[in-house]
């Protein structure tokens, strides 16, 4: 990986996360020269690693990263760059004075309630709690209402969502919670993919690999401009898109995160990750880092209290949040988006969606495939690979 500027690449890559990275190695792997440009001193974006010094942990920077896929073409993709532990993310959550497992599981349903029910029991008493009213939900509100009733919303839900986006849970929309199932058994896998581990030494050793190549040169501290992008054959952006326009439709709203260290001797909470339901406590999680890489055994620990707000123009920006008003200005950015020549807009950044790393990964490798396509046959790159509309 060279860090020194190139005569004049073909190709210019604005930011050195996973989107920007895959890209560029894909690319330079078919010949191509390759320039990645990232504001930020440090590869791998948001999910940044890098061992804490006081205590030796490995601490994800941006926040906990879990590695979960069953798309078999980037699992085989990502171990090739680093070696993966297996690793299953099972979260807790701390609701009215007592401890639960997350997702909403068989225990959880039995320790709410004190129930003793079996699996066919429990299915058939969450039908009952449901309200059958809501037809078609279209709201989180709705949607919890309709497949876990009032009371589970209330306890795990509702204040912890408004801590989390900052509106009402009747105001966002019902796909957000259709991440989070209900399983009528004991499992207490927050994912429920194939694929599930932690890179041995860590996200950002991964991506500095896929950097790593005779063809690619990285500028750190860098970022790029739409001013430069006649320089190169096509530019890739990983950035915002409202960025890349200066903003001319209004800055698209994100939520962004504090984070709060608490350091200390021995085992803080036990866990990883314990999610705080109650509106009474002001964070929303607290993550211990240790945790995370549980083949290394730490006598120091490293938390971070999370606290999520609305992002300002100086913030890391984290969430897309999507809403009616944000989605009728991205389709504004879109169309702008699709009359810029030589600029194709990717990641989570650049097409305005919450992705998954695996997902990011997968879009990246297919979006490189598209531009080695597009050079093979003559036919112009689009702008927009994965429709940021869908």
């Amino acid at each position: 990986m060279k860090y020194f500027m190139s005569d004049k690449p073909a190709i210019g890559v604005a930011g050195a996360g996973f989107s920007g990275a895959v890209i560029a190695h894909q690319l330079a792997e078919q010949g191509h020269p390759v320039s990645v440009f990232d504001a930020r001193s440090h590869v791998a974006g948001n999910c940044h690693t890098e061992r804490d010094a006081e205590s030796g942990v490995m601490a994800h920077v941006y926040g906990p990263h879990i590695f979960h896929t069953d798309d078999e073409r980037v699992w085989r993709f990502v171990n090739r760059f680093g070696s993966f532990e297996p690793y299953v993310n099972r979260v807790k959550a701390i609701t009215g004075g007592r401890v639960f497992s997350l997702p909403i599981n068989l225990l959880t349903i039995n320790q709410f309630f004190g129930k003793t029910f079996n699996p066919h029991e429990a299915a058939g008493f969450i039908a009952s709690l449901g309200d059958n009213r809501i037809e078609n939900p279209r709201s989180f509100e709705e949607q919890a209402l309709r497949f876990v009733g009032r009371e589970l919303y209330e306890a795990f839900f509702k204040s912890y969502t408004i801590k989390q986006w900052g509106v009402p849970p009747s105001a966002l929309p019902a796909s957000i919670l259709k991440r989070l199932p209900v399983r009528f058994n004991y499992d207490d896998n927050y994912f429920a993919h194939r694929h599930q581990g932690m890179p041995r030494e860590g996200y950002t050793a991964i991506v500095a690999r896929l950097l790593d190549h005779p063809r690619i040169t990285v500028h750190l501290g860098r970022a790029f401009h739409r001013s430069e992008a006649g320089n190169y054959g096509h530019v890739f952006h990983s950035g915002p898109i409202d960025g890349w326009f200066d903003h001319a439709e209004g800055r698209l709203g994100y939520r962004t995160l504090d984070f709060e260290p608490i350091r200390g001797e021995g085992d803080f909470q036990g866990c990883a990750v314990m999610n705080y339901c109650d509106d009474s406590v002001p964070w929303t999680r607290i993550s211990e880092h240790k945790h995370f890489a549980p083949w290394e055994p730490r006598d120091k620990t490293l938390c971070f209290r999370e606290f999520s707000r609305e992002c300002s123009p100086e913030d890391t920006p984290y969430y897309p949040i999507r809403l009616v008003a944000e989605k009728a200005q991205l389709a504004r950015y879109v169309d702008r988006a699709r009359h810029e020549w030589g600029v194709t807009f990717v990641g989570r950044l650049g097409t305005y969606r919450y992705l998954d790393m695996d997902v990011t990964i997968r879009e990246a490798l297919e979006t490189a495939d598209a531009f080695l396509e597009s050079r093979r046959s003559g036919a112009p790159m689009p702008a927009f690979v994965n429709d940021p509309l869908a």
